[in-house]
């Protein structure tokens, strides 16, 4: 698979708490983590899928092996350590067997990854960040080299959560972990054309002291991602959405730019939604829209100092206008539709001037559960995601809200092979995986 960069575009945020940690730790291993107790007993019973535990983890070691390669989406396998696990994991737990990657070398220290091994699911191995050298997080460098887009192999995944879009979207792995302090789930999640849910802040442990990260998780369907919180949340029900579930629409959230076509992928997949009976838009006196959460989200992730003390008096301006807006919205309205980015996938040299989480990190501030699901294409073959937010604590809205979408139309077929020294072409589909993830 031919990587060439194409014109940065898109500047991205740079301070996700994953991050900093290097892939100095290669080959230790995963963590010797393993839970039990009334909360796995309570789990227990769950429908599974067919097919031998040790079958389902060694499938997903040797697409691995075959596809990691070209794509270096991860920066671990635990090939012996998943084996072992497979054969000894009691199968009477509701994710036996379930195959599933972290995020980045502390990732298998996680609580989500904690509570999804105690459930019976396996982890194989951990996935690309961002290495050291650039502001800029929304790509990943894996044991093989940089994280390649796997539909345009000249483009970025997204990231920071890079690697764990990459191994779900080309099939590795039915389910990984991430975590989002502006975008880190949800970008690469669109990017990449599969499901990525951003918890409300707070729902879950994060070592995020600035309270703006969350867990979160990249999975081929919303139907993993219903998986995932049952056996993350104590107490979870999965709701009984009432369709069509009344919406607002927001392009640009009244201050983003975006990119015309994903503008238009995005809004005819708000069609689909209203012609399927899943979302009925509200009527609107005036559009909905947020003041600007660049400044305020960069100066609570830099701190407090004193240099800094205006900043963070004008951040609580701007987040506590935003919280007053936002909890009007959802006092009437459960659902907000918005583009997850206003571009498509930048190139590998990096972006330009325009930030790719302008739809995003708002909710990194205000704390609200939001989603990535695919929306379609561009004529140029980069998957768009549809954003899907919801009040706080509703969480497990989205993913049945996801779960009675209509799937997006299939990616463009793939241009001509270019010549020596041209752009390598879209792709149809990732190496090894269905058209429309």
């Amino acid at each position: 698979m031919a990587v060439v960069g194409g014109s940065p575009q898109y500047w991205t945020y740079w301070g996700d708490p994953d991050n900093a940690a290097s892939v100095r730790a290669r080959r230790r291993g995963p963590a010797k983590i393993g839970r039990t107790g009334p909360r796995a007993e309570q789990r227990r019973g769950a429908v599974q899928e067919g097919g031998a535990v040790e079958d389902r983890v060694a499938e997903a070691l040797a697409r691995i092996e075959r596809l990691d390669p070209a794509l270096c989406a991860f920066i671990e396998v635990w090939d012996t350590e998943a084996r072992d696990r497979a054969r000894t994991v009691d199968r009477r737990l509701p994710l036996a067997g379930l195959p599933f990657a972290v995020k980045g070398p502390s990732g298998i220290r996680s609580y989500a990854a904690g509570r999804l091994i105690e459930a019976g699911a396996v982890p194989v191995g951990s996935t690309a960040v961002p290495g050291p050298g650039t502001y800029w997080q929304t790509w990943g460098r894996g044991r093989h080299g940089r994280t390649v887009n796997p539909y345009r192999a000249d483009r970025t995944p997204g990231g920071s959560s890079a690697g764990s879009a990459v191994a779900v979207a080309a099939g590795m792995v039915p389910l990984a972990t991430g975590s989002d302090g502006a975008g880190s789930v949800r970008i690469p999640a669109a990017w990449c054309g599969v499901f990525g849910l951003k918890t409300t802040n707070g729902l879950l442990p994060s070592p995020d002291r600035t309270g703006l990260a969350s867990a979160g998780v990249l999975a081929r369907s919303a139907a993993e991602v219903r998986a995932y919180l049952r056996c993350v949340l104590d107490g979870y029900e999965a709701p009984k959405p009432a369709f069509p579930v009344p919406a607002v629409f927001s392009p640009d959230l009244g201050y983003a730019r975006p990119d015309p076509e994903v503008a238009a992928v995005v809004r005819a997949a708000v069609d689909r939604l209203v012609a399927a009976g899943v979302v009925r838009l509200a009527p609107a006196r005036r559009p909905f829209t947020l003041l600007d959460p660049r400044e305020a989200w960069t100066a609570i992730r830099s701190g407090g100092g004193s240099e800094a003390s205006e900043a963070v008096v004008r951040a609580s301006g701007v987040r506590a206008e935003n919280d007053r807006r936002l909890d009007a919205l959802f006092a009437r309205t459960p659902l907000l539709l918005t583009p997850v980015t206003p571009n498509r996938p930048h190139g590998h040299e990096g972006p330009g001037e325009l930030y790719s989480t302008a739809l995003t990190w708002a909710f990194n501030l205000s704390g609200h559960p939001a989603a990535s699901i695919p929306a379609g294409f561009t004529a140029d073959g980069c998957p768009v995601g549809l954003q899907l937010v919801a009040a706080r604590g509703a969480d497990a809205s989205l993913p049945e809200i996801a779960l009675a979408a209509p799937p997006p139309p299939p990616a463009p077929a793939p241009a001509p092979r270019a010549r020596p020294g041209q752009p390598a072409p879209a792709t149809s589909a990732p190496p090894g995986a269905a058209a429309t993830p």
